[in-house]
């Protein structure tokens, strides 16, 4: 069918115009330029017609005459489909149209509270606005408004107040359209009682349900409990959501209501009126006082586009930006209020030590001290490089070009994770050099997904999104390698290829080898991708695995690191025996074309040879960036090899058990203070701009001037110089990497009472780019120990009971639930509040003892 045959000829306020079939008149007014009010469409959202407020007059050709013949009554055009022949006035050219628009109109501001000025949708709110131009000059009601207890907290950082609504859920549509989680509904029914009633019922209201607050009997409810926030009116606030029956610990978060979403906060950017505000920023400021600029997300590897609301130099909110190729408008919770974290514990100035203590001092005198201490550590063992997975290209450019041309050592790493020289052979050989990859427009309309080692909704909630909407529209189905059925997989129809730890690469491997899986194989041979995370280096052979399947099916393979400067760290060769974009170290011909003088003659070592080289004092000196030592396997041994160290320089935003056992500290700038480009899991350049202007230094300045103290320029003083350096060296032909398949390893063998170690870290943990954000804290998911229910029932752990799981190194105690995961498997989440694994148990895949623990009384 040719393309002529899919446009539908209509007329709108006199515009002749051919749009394809099934648009709605709403957007086919859009394309002519004609302007139609609305409050509850949205073109992301499937249409209701809630809010009546895009009332037009419609007239289509009589079937049988073909005389054109106008509706009796207006319709609402964002959910009226165009059809040929139809010819719309709007409220420019048609008198019903435009009085349809003004009553309603004139009822949605009924009941609404006359509070603009005090209101934080003030300034930027679409029902502000079209009150002006499709509302009366005039009010005509005089009688009492409705009201409600005010303001409702429906979760530790969102707050409604019910009389500012105006019913036309598309906070109740996202969740349930979009996220998955329909964690607010519309509730109630018709006006409920006018204020001078005595008599209770409630009116239609949007909430959660909670018994108490819809006025239900509820024998177990805890009551009406006042907030910690009052009204505008100094009238006290009401809690919500608590009171919405049993519930298990999974279902709810760590204030004790039902958890809502990893997504939540787009209810309050996409609220067209003022109803829905977060905690962060309620009366705190007003449109014309921000500051805003474009910016990237830091917090995950998705490259998610933000807007930064800056108010007298500090940042009061964050928002999603609009960027259809990437994360269209939503964006996580973690990106929209984890932005205080650069305020804990700032480092400010150089810190050297002095008699054992941290002094502040000068930058000339600190970076002399630095290149002291780097040149006696090179007349020794030399010095290790662990850059951390949070810097943006340019910063990791210039650390890769300090490394090995000022310390000339190839021992540099950025993985502060657990890794493999399986892994690194992998990203140099099938990731570095690249460039962009599987897209987000692909996961919305391949046919098959196969996820390894990823949980999309806790490691890249984008991905999540993505995939969930093409799963929705039939487009997409996704099978996921893990060892139970997350809440993530289940919104996702996923089927779950259960694999306990360590045997996830037999799973892969009969997908590969067209066994029981053989259907699987069909599908990704037909356009299909292979994700796969970053915590397949946990488990050695997987990712050989996942390459053997990409190889014999066809699929695209793309790694999902889960930090935001993971991937900008193998294309500028933070790896040892890696150069920038996936050129070998021990090629001559990719030497030659870097330009580099002084390069290091053989490879170096990873990030776990060079904390164990300095612990016995082969590596003598540390030079250390964002590194968070409990994300390594053992925090501990981390923490003594950087003790051992002989000199330890670190590069950091705020301090930490890093910066505590250095002798030289140069603060860096966070990504709210500079210029920069992060690459996110497609390989896509996700340029920034600087947001707050500070007088602080990024990595790149630093490392510059302290390559200057060596008499080196490093070229990269300015973006410009570094551009000219970098663009011309992005397409790399040359030999590439090998990659040396590694076979599996036959798992250990679990004794009696034994289990094995499954774990990874939800979306909302106890990260340090988290801190500062005590509401956000609030919505994370409660920690629980999953396992299987005859695993629980061996262990002695009843239902509703606690189960420990300890190590040699510790032990952890949660709630214990049942689960659908393999038996002798038990999963704990890998750094939330009480769950801490690496320090207290060790790493995943290891054995644990399993136990029941009586409650204790308080």
């Amino acid at each position: 069918m040719s393309e002529a045959a899919d446009l539908v000829d209509v007329t709108i306020d006199d515009v002749h115009l051919s749009v394809p079939k099934g648009t709605l008149v709403i957007r086919a007014a859009e394309q002519a330029g004609i302007r139609i009010p609305r409050f509850c469409d949205h073109p992301l959202l499937k249409p209701v017609a809630a809010c009546r407020q895009c009332l037009v007059e419609v007239g289509m050709p009589d079937r049988k005459t073909g005389e054109l013949r106008f509706m009796p009554k207006p319709q609402p055009s964002c959910a009226q489909t165009v059809s040929p022949g139809m010819v719309v006035r709007t409220q420019h050219t048609s008198e019903m149209a435009r009085k349809a628009q003004h009553g309603v109109m004139e009822f949605l501001l009924i009941n609404h509270p006359l509070d603009c000025p005090i209101c934080d949708k003030g300034g930027e709110c679409p029902l502000q606005n079209q009150a002006m131009t499709e509302g009366r000059g005039t009010s005509r009601f005089a009688d009492a408004k409705r009201t409600y207890p005010k303001p409702m907290r429906l979760t530790s950082q969102i707050l409604l107040d019910r009389e500012r609504c105006i019913l036309c859920q598309r906070c109740v549509r996202f969740g349930k359209e979009i996220a998955g989680d329909a964690f607010i509904d519309l509730q109630g029914r018709g006006g409920g009682t006018a204020p001078t009633d005595d008599h209770v019922f409630v009116g239609e209201q949007i909430g959660a349900f909670d018994t108490q607050v819809l006025g239900f009997h509820d024998p177990k409810a805890q009551g009406m409990r006042a907030a910690e926030i009052s009204g505008p009116f100094g009238q006290a606030g009401i809690l919500d959501s608590f009171d919405g029956g049993d519930l298990p610990e999974s279902a709810r978060d760590q204030s004790g209501r039902a958890f809502a979403s990893y997504f939540s906060g787009n209810v309050i950017q996409i609220c067209p009126v003022g109803a829905l505000t977060a905690s962060s920023y309620r009366f705190r400021s007003r449109p014309f006082d921000l500051v805003s600029t474009p910016s990237v997300s830091e917090q995950d590897a998705s490259g998610s586009a933000i807007r930064i609301d800056v108010r007298r130099g500090e940042v009061v909110r964050r928002m999603a930006g609009n960027d259809p190729e990437v994360n269209e408008e939503w964006i996580t919770d973690k990106d929209r209020f984890a932005f205080e974290w650069d305020k804990e514990s700032r480092l400010t100035m150089p810190l050297v030590r002095e008699g054992g203590e941290l002094v502040s001092t000068s930058w000339s005198d600190a970076l002399d001290r630095a290149r002291r201490g780097l040149e006696e550590a090179a007349a020794k063992g030399g010095a290790g490089l662990l850059p951390g997975g949070r810097l943006t290209f340019e910063d990791a450019w210039a650390w890769s070009k300090f490394a090995r041309t000022v310390l000339h050592t190839d021992s540099v790493d950025a993985r502060a994770r657990s890794h493999s020289e399986e892994e690194r052979q992998f990203l140099a050989s099938r990731v570095a050099g690249s460039g962009l990859g599987v897209t987000y427009a692909d996961l919305e309309r391949t046919g098959q997904v196969l996820l390894v080692a990823l949980e999309p909704e806790d490691e890249c909630g984008s991905i999540f999104l993505r995939l969930r909407k093409g799963v929705l529209a039939g487009s997409v189905k996704v099978a996921t390698v893990a060892p139970f059925t997350s809440a993530g997989s289940a919104k996702l129809s996923a089927e779950v290829l259960r694999a306990a730890p360590g045997t996830e690469i037999e799973v892969v491997a009969s997908i590969a080898e067209g066994g029981a899986n053989a259907a699987l194989l069909g599908a990704l041979s037909d356009s299909g991708v292979i994700l796969v995370g970053e915590r397949a280096a946990r488990v050695p052979g997987l990712l050989s695995a996942a390459a053997r399947l990409a190889d014999a099916s066809g699929a695209r393979l793309q790694w999902v690191p889960r930090r935001s400067g993971d991937r900008a760290a193998v294309e500028a060769g933070l790896l040892p025996g890696l150069l920038p974009f996936g050129r070998p170290l021990d090629d001559e011909d990719a030497r030659g074309s870097l330009g580099w003088d002084g390069l290091p003659a053989g490879r170096g070592r990873d990030a776990a040879q060079i904390l164990a080289d300095a612990a016995t004092g082969d590596v003598s000196a540390l030079v250390v960036g964002g590194v968070d030592l409990r994300d390594f396997e053992d925090p501990a041994a981390a923490a003594q090899a950087v003790r051992a160290a002989g000199f330890v320089v670190s590069l950091e935003v705020r301090a930490s058990e890093v910066t505590e056992l250095a002798d030289v500290v140069l603060p860096v700038a966070p990504p709210l203070e500079k210029n920069g480009t992060f690459i996110n899991w497609e390989g896509r350049l996700r340029p920034f701009g600087q947001a707050v202007s500070a007088r602080s230094l990024t990595d790149r300045d630093v490392l510059s001037r302290l390559a200057g103290e060596f008499g080196v320029d490093l070229g990269v003083e300015t973006l410009t110089d570094l551009y000219d350096e970098v663009n011309p060296l992005m397409d790399w032909s040359g030999a590439r990497p090998a990659f040396d398949l590694v076979d599996a390893r036959p798992p250990a063998a679990i004794a009696e009472g034994q289990a094995v170690l499954a774990t990874h870290k939800p979306m909302l943990d106890a990260g340090r780019l988290q801190d500062g954000a005590p509401w956000l804290a609030g919505s994370a998911r409660r920690p629980v120990a999953l396992a299987s229910s005859r695993t629980l029932a061996e262990a002695g752990v009843e239902e509703g009971g606690r189960l420990t799981v300890s190590t040699d190194r510790g032990s952890i105690t949660l709630p214990a639930e049942p689960a659908d995961l393999p038996d002798h498997v038990v999963w704990v989440p890998e750094c939330s509040q009480g769950s801490f694994v690496h320090e207290s148990l060790g790493a995943a895949g290891s054995l644990v003892a399993l136990s029941a623990t009586a409650e204790v009384a308080r």
